[in-house]
């Protein structure tokens, strides 16, 4: 039981940070277009909902997680700028961008462990 509830305490903070990256990608949008257009508008009320919606999840989950366990994962959301960056926008996945996603992945799984 105990194993189930760390991994739904640990799923519920990599799905918050996948939120939290979503942001990046509408600001991401809202850079390639015209300035003031309905896109660029659109975009930027987007990533402002998104970012509402972000921060009212994060502090329900610090009322329920240790601030140091929660600020772990927050390196996750760089992973998943990267790989939807790259499903999105068609950028490169670098050998330094896999080299930090590792790092960051090991930096959980050993502070998980313990």
């Amino acid at each position: 039981m105990v194993a189930v509830r760390t991994l739904t305490k640990y799923g519920v903070l990599v799905g918050i940070n996948l939120l939290n990256a979503c942001v990046t990608l509408f600001t991401k949008f809202a850079a390639q277009q015209e300035f003031m257009s309905v896109p660029y508008c659109m975009s930027l009320a987007g990533a402002i909902g998104v970012m509402g919606i972000y921060a009212i999840c994060w502090q329900q989950i610090l009322k329920r997680i240790d601030l140091s366990t929660a600020y772990m994962f927050k390196g996750t959301s760089l992973i998943f700028v990267m790989l939807l960056a790259y499903a999105i926008f068609d950028e490169t996945i670098t050998t330094m961008n896999i080299i930090g996603a590792t790092v960051i992945i090991l930096g959980i799984a050993l502070y998980a462990k313990e």
